[in-house]
């Protein structure tokens, strides 16, 4: 059911796809999204509180008429009401079907669009900002505003169809989620950083959860969350979802805005989410939230530059590395912030470039450090192409404090994966084995390597997959003995047919009178 009702939101996509770039028609196509869910979210709690029973889908008509007669028999009483459960209000003439019916009578202007989600964006810090994406106004001044109008009314027409409410809460959001998914492998590499595949969050999500899965309440934290996919996924592996609390940072606003969205379509209400619009190295988490949490999951820009400014050895981060990220490599910087705030008891699991397992100078002291402190519980390698971001090869690191060891598991997962036409992707049986391994802690031959400290030490703390997991072919031996009897054999084939050549050049030879045959002939079988 939910696969219908993805087929139909992306669908309703082809209106503005072509018309607009990926990511202007992503922020349309989920904003007019998410807008439409909180109005109809609101006819149904109408209508529900009306007949005192479960809201049942009984015509948008009909619940737009109940709701109009509770907004004028007592509009203060209804506000209280919404806000009160929902943290909103819509005001009825604002209402995604309400704006559907006067398009239909061509009586429908885009400012009353923008008017409408203005409206809302005032109705707290939750909503603050989140339509900012869309712009509406600069349309409406454009030379073809007509044409524009025209499109946006197919486009909300086409939404207003689709009744979420038939499918449930879960596949609402996942149906955003699978949105969010398909821009993503639309946007291109440059662009597509606010999502990680779902096979990917789920192997970073499950083994986060292990040893934590009834813990509550469980706090999760991503430093740079994106959409919100990667730590919305922990709620499958969580006992009691309604108990977790999420933390996020995202410096890009347009994807901030995504991840609101998303979490609050996931049904996260907002005393859960503490989600912030900052960089995440310039602005560290405040103390005003919890400072360290059960999950840290992390999938940030692959080798970003940074100001490795002197100040940050001073920072209680960085400090007890001695050393700085290089500025053209942000990579440890950011897992040694995410390792920072995790709990004592915690996981973390953080997506990086393969770089950062081998690379020398400050990046080989701060690897060698957090080895010596036991901090790297296992390192998965990831096929090629299998992220939106880039077509390279990954790894995902998994860190710990407190263990009571300093062996790291290794395991090479590159080869094990589904080829797609524009991008790999891990099937379910490559999740599993990737888990059972992890939790048996085992050698398997060609796929997984525990290496022990002094091990690692002999390396020079080189991490590269390659030195512990070997997963070349090895050559069957030669037998020499079959291979001389072998070339015995073709050379006593060799001289027959030198003898065959050989009589056939001197028949011809004696049945013609002609000495340039024999010359010729021998010129033919040496060429």
């Amino acid at each position: 059911m939910s696969t219908t009702l993805n087929n139909f939101l992306w669908v309703s996509a082809n209106i503005l796809r072509g018309k607009m770039d990926t990511i202007e028609c992503r922020n349309y196509l989920l904003g007019f999204i998410f807008y439409k869910y909180l109005s109809d979210l609101e006819l149904h709690e109408v209508y529900a509180r009306e007949k005192d029973t479960v809201a049942v889908f009984s015509g948008r008509k009909k619940q737009l008429e109940i709701l109009d007669k509770m907004n004028k028999e007592d509009r203060r009483k209804l506000e209280e009401t919404m806000c009160l459960k929902h943290g909103y209000f819509i005001k009825p003439r604002h209402l995604f079907y309400s704006i559907c019916q006067r398009a239909a009578y061509d009586n429908f202007k885009l400012f009353e669009l923008q008017e409408a989600f203005k409206d809302l964006e005032q109705q707290g810090e939750q909503f603050k900002g989140l339509f900012a994406d869309i712009d509406l106004e600069t349309a409406k001044r454009s030379a073809d505003e007509q044409q524009f109008q025209e499109m946006i009314v197919r486009f909300i027409q086409e939404l207003a169809d689709i009744d979420f409410f038939v499918y449930g809460r879960d596949a609402i959001g996942d149906a955003y989620e699978y949105l969010i998914g398909q821009f993503a492998a639309e946007a291109g590499k440059k662009v597509s950083e606010f999502y990680t595949p779902k096979s990917v969050s789920r192997v970073i999500s499950e083994i986060a959860s292990l040893g934590q899965e009834s813990k509550a309440p469980f706090h999760i934290y991503d430093p740079t969350m994106g959409s919100g996919s990667l730590m919305l996924s922990i709620r499958h592996f969580i006992y009691d979802r309604e108990k977790i609390y999420y933390h996020g940072q995202e410096l890009n606003s347009a994807t901030y805005n995504l991840a609101r969205m998303n979490l609050i379509l996931h049904g996260v209400d907002r005393g859960r989410t503490h989600l912030k619009n900052v960089g995440t190295l310039d602005s560290n988490w405040s103390a005003e939230a919890p400072e360290q949490f059960d999950a840290v999951v992390m999938n940030p820009p692959y080798s970003a530059k940074w100001s490795a400014d002197g100040k940050f050895l001073k920072d209680a981060r960085f400090t007890p590395y001695k050393k700085l990220a290089p500025k053209s490599k942000a990579d440890f910087a950011f897992l040694l912030h995410g390792f920072y705030h995790l709990k004592e008891t915690g996981t973390m699991g953080i997506i990086l470039p393969h770089g950062v397992l081998f690379r020398g100078g400050a990046e080989r002291i701060i690897r060698k450090t957090l080895l010596e402190k036991g901090a790297i519980d296992a390192i998965i390698g990831l096929p090629a192409n299998i992220l939106y971001a880039t077509s390279i090869p990954t790894v995902i690191i998994i860190l710990k404090k407190n263990r009571d060891t300093s062996d790291v598991l290794f395991i090479d997962a590159s080869n094990d994966f589904e080829k797609q036409k524009n991008q790999n992707k891990l099937r379910t049986r490559d999740i599993e084995k990737i888990i059972t391994t992890y939790r048996k802690r085992e050698n398997v031959k060609k796929y997984a390597y525990l290496a022990n400290f002094k091990e690692i030490e002999s390396n020079d703390f080189n991490l590269n997959i390659s030195r512990y997991v070997h997963t070349f072919e090895e050559e069957e031996p030669i037998d020499i003995i079959k291979l001389s009897e072998e070339i015995s054999v073709l050379n006593q084939e060799i001289n027959k047919m030198e003898q065959e050549q050989q009589l056939i050049l001197e028949q011809l030879a004696s049945d013609s009178d002609s000495s340039g045959i024999m010359e010729a002939a021998n010129r033919i079988f040496r060429e």
